[in-house]
């Protein structure tokens, strides 16, 4: 008979076994998902490494991808690990999208250089908190589950960016496109630093640095301590009179200000306009994931990105690929099985698996 024991202390080789444990047997599924449709699942697999991480392009394509899902990811850790659950990011980058574009293009020529991407990125990140603003003020305030608002904003926010596009005639749509609508290109001055010749943009290295700003925000700040205690005893947080609502306000309006940032970056650092539906393509679900494999550990989300962005690289990339035909939804799946097996090796975190012998029937238990 097995039974759970509840461990006393977590080592730090379970943080690193469990998530690369569950990476494993994702792939696992993964090649019987392929060998089922008639693949082979190594030359898949090595198709994929070669796309994401052997070439200059792949691993330009691959930090360019990892680039939102690493801001996205920040802001989903910010908030789960303190069991406050974002669910909003996708919304949240679409409205600091939104923001970032309209600075820009109120900025126009007037300003341009670091002072004028500053802007952009403060506008991208305050969009982002004021999308936030209603589903904590309903948590704090009405206990109502932030899981449900900032999921359901995050369809109005998607709607709404396509309406200032699609549905209307705003400075934020170009009317010189007369084929199909797209976004009003921003000033150049506004735009995001590129690195050489790459397509590689000073977004990534925000995002990194911003990682390090956060650990160090967790860790050694009172905003982090109160955010542990509350996070782990909420009655001992009342009995040490920490401001429980106080501390929930203020992680959720950090976590919709990094997604609103990473809003920003894309318009800023890739698209230089409003572009919704490359805006709207699930970067906020993936910062879930990311988050959840770094086990909400702000460093471990940077290298995490990039493993997750070069899988959603892969995924595009193997369309190209002469006789292979893979669907792209390959990526997506990986996504998936690394999720829920990560959910479900979470428990050895906590728990280990101890073999308990059951008496024979009738014997007294103590008995020589």
């Amino acid at each position: 008979m097995l039974t759970l024991d509840r461990r006393l202390h977590t080592g730090p080789f379970l943080y690193v076994a469990v998530p690369l444990c569950s990476v494993v047997l994702a792939l696992l599924v993964g090649a019987v998902f392929l060998a089922v449709n008639g693949f082979d699942p190594l030359v898949i697999y090595r198709e994929m490494l070669t796309a994401s991480f052997a070439t200059r392009y792949g691993i330009e394509d691959t930090i360019v991808s990892a680039t939102p899902i690493l801001l996205t990811g920040l802001a989903a850790a910010i908030t789960f690990r303190f069991k406050l659950y974002n669910i909003g990011a996708e919304g949240q980058l679409v409205v600091g999208g939104i923001c970032a574009a309209t600075a820009a293009l109120m900025i126009g020529d007037t300003l341009s250089g670091p002072p004028a991407v500053l802007l952009v990125l403060v506008a991208g990140m305050l969009g982002g908190a004021a999308w936030m603003v209603v589903p904590a003020l309903a948590r704090i305030r009405l206990g109502t589950s932030e899981i449900i608002t900032t999921l359901l904003l995050n369809y109005v926010a998607v709607l709404f960016a396509r309406l200032l596009i699609f549905g209307s005639n705003t400075p934020l749509r170009d009317p010189t496109s007369t084929n199909f609508p797209q976004g009003t290109r921003i000033p150049s001055g506004t735009f995001l630093m590129e690195f050489g010749t790459s397509r590689i943009h000073l977004g990534f290295v925000i995002g990194c640095a911003v990682a390090v700003l956060v650990f160090f925000l967790l860790r050694d700040t009172r905003l982090g301590f109160r955010a542990r205690v509350v996070g782990d005893s909420p009655g001992a947080a009342r009995y040490a009179g920490i401001n429980a609502p106080a501390t929930a306000l203020a992680l959720l309006l950090i976590s919709g200000a990094l997604a609103g940032l990473a809003g920003a970056s894309e318009v800023a650092g890739r698209a230089h306009r409003l572009d919704p539906n490359g805006l709207a393509v699930g970067f906020g679900y993936t910062g879930i994931i990311v988050a959840a494999l770094a086990l909400y550990n702000p460093l471990a989300v940077v290298p995490v990105a990039i493993l997750l962005g070069g899988l959603a690289n892969a995924g595009e990339t193997l369309q190209s690929v002469s006789g292979l035909s893979v669907p792209s939804s390959i990526s997506v799946v990986l996504q998936g099985a690394i999720l829920i097996f990560l959910l479900a090796a979470e428990i050895f975190l906590h728990y280990r698996i101890r073999r308990v012998h059951r008496l024979p029937a009738g014997s007294a238990e103590g008995s020589p």
